[in-house]
């Protein structure tokens, strides 16, 4: 209880990290509703679609570093607010996009680099900053949680200006829905007035940037856990893209890929904070492990069976349990290994090859539709890739745990 009253003062630094990561999670992850009606309006193809989210996820990834480094340099406000600026111009653009051009750029690049500086990564690094460590997993649990909800608002607002008028009203309502991230990003910047900690057993709070990277990359249980999370990438990122293709073409009514999202949005939050409180209790890179085994057994199981409206809101309900639960485990092991301060620059390096995944299992699966015309080799060869790496990660956790890093 006493833990509870000394958030209160940071309150509103949690939920402006919380709205913030839901509102450019959820919008984003609503693009794959997209796909059908702009292919078809543009005359482009499934591939080139496909190329557009796969470009976004790679500047994602290459810029989470360096907006992390900012952050330091800079601090959190001309960071976050900046990236929320540089969402809605993305939307604005892909909304009046007349070829691959302005696709390219809007929903690829600038959208990219608006979620390096408001996404994962900085809004969890604002939130770890703002409390004690006691309490940490659990709170970056709740964050990540909480922070996937947008997709049940961006979800039916999307899809229903999509229906109603067109493709480029439902880009236009997401990007009136994204106008909340300017206030949002504010109260999460305030974070920068709480003092830094000095959590035992982080000890590289004080080296340089290139020191803190070249910490990372030698420390073999992070450069593991960076590997396997570009399996994580691969397969969420196959998912949310060609999910609502799929079901298309198996004949199922386009509403279902609504629910799917919403299923998953609201599952999510119970399997965020889970595992943010099982990463208080047990050993975090083990739980990553588990949840990759686990999310490729689903997936397989899915794809190998014939689809049914309701096999696939049990899928969308046991891949939400699971969705990003990585998020809280990945954000606290840095912290264990690495410290506060640098934490947003060392989960981008991790959060680069997740979105490395991204592009291959966004873009990948796209091609391979296009080549075969159908997913089945695509989900395959997310499952399996997704079997070896939890199977590795878990191997690794428990016969090399991870090590503090010393400056």
């Amino acid at each position: 209880m006493a833990t509870l009253r000394s958030l209160r003062p940071v309150m509103p630094i949690l939920v402006g990290a919380a709205v913030m990561l839901t509102l450019s999670m959820g919008i984003r992850q609503c693009f794959g509703l997209f796909m059908q009606p702009v292919t078809k309006g543009l005359a482009i193809s499934v591939s080139d679609f496909t190329l557009a989210l796969s470009i976004q996820n790679l500047a994602w990834g290459f810029l989470q570093p360096i907006a992390g480094g900012m952050i330091v340099r800079m601090g959190y406000r001309p960071i976050l607010v900046g990236g929320a600026v540089l969402y809605l111009g993305g939307l604005a653009l892909l909304a009046s996009a007349h070829g691959m051009l302005s696709i390219l750029l809007g929903a690829g690049l600038l959208i990219g680099a608006a979620l390096a500086c408001t996404a994962s990564s900085t809004a969890q690094a604002a939130a770890a900053r703002a409390v004690p460590e006691s309490v940490r997993s659990m709170v970056l649990g709740v964050v990540t949680g909480a922070g996937s909800l947008g997709a049940l608002a961006a979800a039916p607002l999307g899809q229903a200006f999509t229906s109603g008028f067109g493709w480029r009203a439902g880009v236009l309502a997401l990007a009136a829905l994204a106008l909340l991230m300017l206030p949002a990003a504010w109260f999460a910047s305030n974070v920068e007035r709480v003092a830094l900690p000095r959590d035992a057993g982080t000890r590289a709070d004080d080296v340089s940037a290139s020191a803190a990277v070249r910490s990372a990359l030698g420390n073999g249980a992070f450069m593991v856990m960076a590997a396997a999370f570009f399996v994580c990438g691969l397969q969420l990122l196959f998912i949310t893209t060609h999910l609502p293709s799929y079901l298309a073409i198996c004949g199922l009514d386009p509403t279902l890929s609504v629910e799917v999202l919403s299923v998953v949005a609201v599952c999510n939050v119970f399997g965020s904070v889970f595992f943010g409180w099982a990463g208080g209790h047990w050993s975090k890179l083990v739980l990553l492990g588990v949840i990759y085994v686990a999310r490729s057994l689903v997936m397989g199981c899915y794809f190998m069976l014939p689809p049914t409206p309701t096999g696939t809101l049990v899928f969308a309900a046991l891949m939400g349990f699971l969705w990003l639960g990585v998020l809280p485990l990945v954000a606290g092991a840095v912290v264990e290994m690495f410290g506060l301060r640098w934490q947003a620059m060392i989960s981008g390096l991790a959060f680069m090859s997740h979105q490395l995944g991204s592009f291959l299992g966004a873009f990948g699966g796209g091609v391979l539709f296009d080549r075969f015309g159908n997913y089945d080799l695509a989900w395959r060869f997310a499952a399996c890739m997704g079997l070896a790496a939890g199977v590795i990660q878990i191997a690794c956790a428990v016969a090399r745990p991870p090590r503090v890093a010393t400056a």
